[in-house]
């Protein structure tokens, strides 16, 4: 990123418009590049945890040790896990994005897992009187009457991934993680530090209502539940 041009300091003020002004194409870099991490992380966790919930609900025997791996993944402090990655992967943006896909299985595994455990039985049993098999009755019943929980999942992960974004600032890729620390460096800047956080909850905020309209648009019927 390029290096970034400070205000003078009158004070040190939260807020400065001058700091803004004179940063903006550094700042809507950081926004851009963490709106990028966090779309990148959540297509591919999506693409694993989706499946793996699938195949705990087929297999109940699956159940146990594949929420019990993505709990052990989740727990892992973010520092520890990208210094663990990172000797194999290098300090590009490929360690950032498979730690953060890591964090983000358990919520979308165990809410989609939920969703899918929901669907009443008689529902698979008149699917499967209509000669639906397995994935005939996962495609066209299951999952979409599993939408909700998995919305539910993909909502608290892209919220947590927005959040843990910041950390790969540890590798260098940290988006709005980059203000952050960067105001701490320059003697606790305070305009900086507030800018990179704001920006990180209005990101996070954005997202979560973006996917909370897509929810309304693909499962209407939660919505006419809601209002009875």
């Amino acid at each position: 990123m390029r290096s970034l041009v400070y205000a003078a300091d009158p004070g040190n003020p939260w807020f400065s418009t001058e700091y803004l002004r004179d940063n903006s194409g550094t700042i809507l870099a950081a926004v851009q590049e963490h709106a990028v991490l966090t779309g990148q992380t959540m297509l591919i966790a999506t693409l694993v945890a989706v499946p793996l919930a699938v195949a705990a609900y087929w297999f109940r025997s699956l159940t146990g040790p594949i929420l019990a791996l993505s709990g052990v993944l989740y727990t892992i402090p973010s520092l520890a896990l990208f210094a663990f990655v990172a000797p194999y992967l290098g300090t590009g943006t490929q360690t950032v994005v498979v730690g953060l896909v890591l964090y983000a299985l358990l919520l979308i595994i165990r809410n989609t897992l939920a969703g899918l455990t929901q669907v009443p039985d008689e529902v698979r049993d008149a699917a499967a009187g209509m000669g639906y098999g397995r994935f005939g009755r996962l495609l066209r019943i299951e999952l979409p009457l599993a939408l909700p929980g998995i919305l539910t999942g993909l909502r608290l992960a892209t919220v947590s991934t927005v959040a843990l974004v910041t950390v790969g600032v540890l590798v260098g890729h940290g988006g709005l993680g980059q203000l952050i620390l960067g105001g701490f460096r320059n003697n606790f800047y305070k305009a900086e530090i507030l800018t990179g956080t704001l920006l990180c909850v209005a990101l996070a905020l954005v997202l979560d209502l973006a996917l909370a309209g897509v929810g309304r648009v693909l499962t209407p019927w939660t919505a006419r539940r809601g209002s009875a």
